[in-house]
Formats: structure tokens, C-alpha cells, sequence
């Protein structure tokens, strides 16, 4: 049987050894090294499909757990699956709920069988388990899966870390017994392990003898410095076959993008570019802008002189402080449709910069640009 998704490995970045690559899925193909954005419930915030569509988003993602929970995967499975439901037709990739089950309730019990938490809004009892993750998954009808795994908390012990791992391990396996629909959904497997080398080796051999047709980094961006991150990524994502697309899950800081797709990584998401949106904060070409301050109250350019996307061209700093402060919806939607659009254009620049051999290169000139290079520079 063919897998639901493959990768086709285009081209090596000769400076870096970057990855330039296209994912096919049944809903479709799209270009990697990519940013997804992430669409929580079932929509971008503030954004339309068409919107996404017009900003070259190929791949969205949208969340287990909260779609689980409201409107329930019953219903969303009713109306035709999750593409349907929100008139999304290119690929959708599904978390496994996880992270929020260990992110979002303080209240939990981790068992082999599986966790007991409580609901983050409500207070009841949930359970969920490989098997419950994926018949939601299944339900929803996502193009790529997520196995169910534990997210440790960092920093963890090597020993806490290297259950932890087992026990990922072991539900990994379940995960692929439960999987009802193999021939239209891809399942991804994630390799965890924390800073530790040896369990993130441990971790990648058993994932990697199961076969899954991808696999992500999990277990990072989860308040480590990123020299942390990148070294992790050094020697993780060598232990992952060629063949198959590499997920690094949560990040989405320009320079974690650049970072990562350096060290083979195909997939990124992250919900940073909508939630600082919703605050007025904005990714430029010359670093953060906090467009609600005082100064832009009369500042009639543009956010960012040097970007093209829709919003740029058309409304001033001046008039979207002007809506921010005034806790105008739409003043959320400019700025979340700029903050978008940027990180899509940046790995557009980075799908380019490894055609051209260049991504090295590339990201000196970023990073100056940016003011990464620069002390106490504020970013993200």
C-alpha cells in the first residue's frame, strides 16, 4: 500500500545542507522547508481560508484536543470531516491533544493506559489514550496525524526523561494498531528525549522501527534557550530517515525557522505570529514593531516599508494603532494577516536561498538585518 504522504527530496543546500523538498498528501502538495499556521479551532484566528490561500499558506494546522472537546469529532466527522467543516481543500495536519493534556490541566494522572486530566474550561473528568487520540484524528479526517506521546517538562531528570520515552515508545506502537484509515491519513511519530543525546538516539530507533511515513522533534521550544534547541536538532535530525519529512513542533521565531530548516527540519508551527498579532506587535524586516505605542500615532507609512503582503500596501501604522487601541476587530485581523504573510514570504526566501545555494548566506544578511546580531536586541 502506498503511504497517504511521502516526501520527495528536491535538492541539498550545499552551503548548509538544507532540504529542499515537496510533501504530497491527498489533499495535496506543499513546499519545505514550511510554516503552518495553526488553527486551533478549526480556523486561523481572525483569517479566512481564502485569505491563507492568498498569503501561500499550503498546510494548516488545527487542534485534537479542542476540537474533541467543542464542537466534538462526532460532529465535525457528520459534516464530512474537518475539511468540509471549514472549507479548507489543501492539507490539514492534526496534533495528537498531548501537549494540551500536559500544557493546559494541572489536575492529571499519567497511567500506561493512558492520562486522566481535567477539563481546562469546565473542571470535568477526560481521559485520553493512543487508542482516543486517534479515533478523533480519524474523525476529523486530517491529512497528517500526530501520535499520542507524553510531553515531559523542562528541564526533567534523565531518569524521569527515559520513562517517559518508553513510555512514548509503547504508545507510538498503539497508535499505529488504532489507526483506522492508513490509506488516506498519514501518521507521524515523535521523537522525544529532552536535551539528553542518548534518549533522543533511543527515542529515534524505535520510532524509526516502526516505519511511520514522518516524524517530528517534540520535546523543544519548550522554554529552553535555543542554543539548547540547536544543538539538539544537530544531532537529532540525522537519526531520521531521508526519505520521510522532519516536523519540528512548536516553533516559529524568524530565527528558529532559519535555524531549523539549517539542521534538516521540513516543517514548522506556531502560534507566535497570531498571538503577538492580537497585542499589536509585528514581525518586520527590521524586527519587532509595537505599533500600539505612543509614537506610531502619527506615523502614516507603512508597517513594513519592505513588505508587499496586502495590508503594507494599504493601511498605515497611524490607523492600525488607531484600531488596536480602540479594540477594533479588524485592527487584529491587519495585523495578524501581516505577521502571516511574513513568516510564509520568509520561508518562500528560504526555499530560494537553498535553490540558489545560499541559505548560509542568507541568513547572516537575515540576522543583520533583523537585529539579531545586535546586544539586548528585542526580539522574539
Amino acid at each position: 500500500m502506498t503511504p497517504a504522504v511521502t516526501y520527495e527530496l528536491i535538492k541539498k543546500d550545499k552551503q548548509t545542507g538544507a532540504r529542499l523538498g515537496i510533501v504530497h498528501t491527498p489533499h495535496g502538495s506543499f513546499e519545505t522547508p514550511a510554516f503552518m499556521p495553526v488553527g486551533t479551532q478549526a480556523t486561523v484566528k481572525t483569517m479566512s481560508p481564502e485569505e491563507l490561500k492568498e498569503i501561500g499558506s499550503g498546510i494548516i494546522l488545527s487542534n485534537t484536543y479542542h476540537l474533541w472537546l467543542r464542537p466534538g469529532h462526532d460532529i465535525i466527522g457528520e459534516a464530512g470531516g474537518l475539511h468540509k467543516f471549514m472549507n479548507w481543500d489543501r492539507p490539514i495536519l492534526t496534533d495528537s491533544g498531548g501537549f494540551q493534556v500536559f500544557s493546559l490541566s494541572d489536575m492529571r494522572k499519567i497511567e500506561e493506559e493512558g492520562v486522566h486530566f481535567r477539563h481546562h474550561l469546565d473542571g470535568s473528568k477526560l481521559f485520553l489514550s493512543p487508542e482516543k487520540s486517534m479515533e478523533i484524528q480519524n474523525a476529523l479526517g486530517s491529512d497528517i496525524m500526530m501520535a499520542f506521546d507524553e510531553c515531559p517538562p523542562y528541564p526533567a531528570s534523565h531518569d524521569y526523561m527515559k520513562a517517559s520515552v518508553e513510555r512514548t515508545s509503547r504508545w507510538a506502537e498503539r497508535c499505529l494498531g488504532a489507526h483506522s484509515r492508513p490509506e488516506d491519513q498519514g501518521l507521524f511519530g515523535i521523537v522525544q528525549g529532552g536535551e539528553y543525546e542518548d534518549l533522543r538516539r533511543q527515542s529515534a530507533a524505535d520510532l524509526v522501527s516502526l516505519d511511520f511515513p514522518g516524524y517530528a522533534v517534540g520535546g523543544l521550544s519548550v522554554g529552553e534557550p535555543k542554543d539548547v534547541m540547536n544543538r539538539v536538532l544537530e544531532f537529532t535530525t540525522p537519526l531520521l530517515p531521508e526519505g520521510k519529512p522532519r516536523y519540528l513542533m512548536g516553533v516559529g521565531s524568524p530565527d528558529a525557522l532559519i535555524d531549523g530548516s539549517i539542521r534538516g527540519i521540513d516543517m514548522f508551527d506556531c502560534v507566535l505570529p497570531t498571538r503577538i498579532a492580537r497585542n499589536g506587535t509585528l514581525m518586520t524586516s527590521q524586527g519587532r514593531l509595537v505599533v500600539r505605542n505612543a509614537k506610531f500615532a502619527r506615523d502614516f507609512g507603512p508597517l513594513d516599508p519592505n513588505c508587499d503582503c496586502h495590508v503594507c500596501k494599504n493601511y498605515s501604522r497611524a490607523y492600525i494603532r488607531h484600531l488596536i487601541k480602540a479594540e477594533e476587530s479588524f485592527g487584529i485581523r491587519l495585523t495578524s494577516y501581516h505577521n502571516l504573510y511574513f513568516l510564509l514570504n520568509l520561508m518562500e526566501q528560504v526555499r530560494q536561498a537553498i535553490r540558489e545555494d545560499r541559505l548560509g548566506d542568507f541568513r547572516e544578511e537575515f540576522f543583520e538585518q533583523y537585529g539579531y546580531n545586535k546586544p539586548n536586541a528585542k526580539n522574539f
